[in-house]
């Protein structure tokens, strides 16, 4: 099969396209024929090995002192069970799946083999894969810093970088809780961000939010580009500050992959796509990614 392998830590012209073993389930797998998968800023971090100092020796350990220890990227994914292990019973050859590989990698392939009870679920008859795939990163990250900043109803939340993977989740999970969101993002996304139900926008370009006088009960960093100091005063007494960036890895729950099916599924949750590639052209997609000016996913598209 072809995978996009990265050989070594650096630019996007370390990913090769290769001819890799197809892999074979073992009894409590299923193997997936990938149509659709993603590049995130995750992957575009592991690439180019981008690590605070300080943890720069434990995750070279972790994730290989050279280059990758998993060489094929890639975290989410959407496709088709083409195979079973003998002890799979949840799932049949045929079936539409969705998965989260998170550390396991290996999404930037053709075939990809996963336990049954990982992260996978059926994919919704009416959701297409390229959609299905364009929640998971974003969508789950966006929970789980929801929960651990203790949203609640009537709550004012402030999403910095609202545009994104993880903010234009945030966006739409935050409206879906009962919360006021005033997004922040460059002026030529305001659009995109109010059709996602945003009540009101900032350009941070032209206007720093610190200043405004405003204050929320909770100020969600999607990007990993402002600092709790910074945004102290717009704080409310009992707000919270949370960042995707030095907060630790994101917890994926399999009852949040559920419920962001769910919302999907109702058309509760709009996937939001920026642009499409094809498996080879999977460099020019880290490229874009790492421009900053994304919007929602870039979708690698192998169907």
């Amino acid at each position: 099969m072809q995978a996009m392998v990265c050989t070594q830590y650096g630019s996007p012209d370390v990913l090769k396209l290769q001819e890799v073993a197809k892999p074979v389930p073992k009894d409590n797998e299923i193997l997936i024929r990938i149509h659709a998968t993603t590049v995130t800023s995750g992957d575009c971090r592991v690439r180019g090995f981008k690590s605070p100092l300080l943890l720069w020796l434990p995750m070279r350990l972790f994730l290989g002192l050279r280059k990758p220890r998993k060489a094929i990227l890639g975290v989410e994914l959407a496709g088709e069970v083409e195979e079973t292990g003998k002890h799979v019973t949840r799932y049949k050859k045929g079936d539409r799946v969705f998965a989260f590989t998170g550390m396991r990698f290996g999404a930037h392939a053709e075939y990809i083999c996963l336990p049954e009870a990982g992260l996978v679920a059926s994919t919704p008859a009416s959701v297409a894969d390229e959609d299905a795939v364009a929640i998971l990163f974003g969508g789950t990250t966006a929970m789980h810093f929801l929960r651990k900043g203790k949203l609640q109803i009537g709550h004012n939340i402030l999403v910095y970088g609202a545009s994104g993977a993880v903010g234009t989740s945030v966006v739409q999970l935050a409206k879906h809780f009962g919360a006021h969101v005033t997004a922040v993002c460059s002026a030529a996304n305001h659009e995109l961000v109010q059709s996602l139900g945003a009540d009101r926008v900032i350009d941070y370009r032209t206007d720093d939010f610190t200043k405004s006088g405003m204050q929320y009960d909770l100020v969600f960093d999607a990007v990993g580009k402002t600092k709790k100091s910074h945004c102290t005063q717009s704080l409310t007494p009992n707000g919270t500050y949370v960042t995707v960036d030095g907060q630790g890895i994101a917890k994926v729950l399999m009852e949040d992959l559920l419920f962001l099916t769910d919302l999907l599924a109702q058309g509760k949750l709009q996937p939001v796509i920026d642009r499409r590639y094809p498996l080879d052209q999977i460099p020019d997609a880290h490229r874009y990614v790492e421009t900053g000016h994304k919007k929602g996913n870039i979708i690698i598209s192998l169907a």
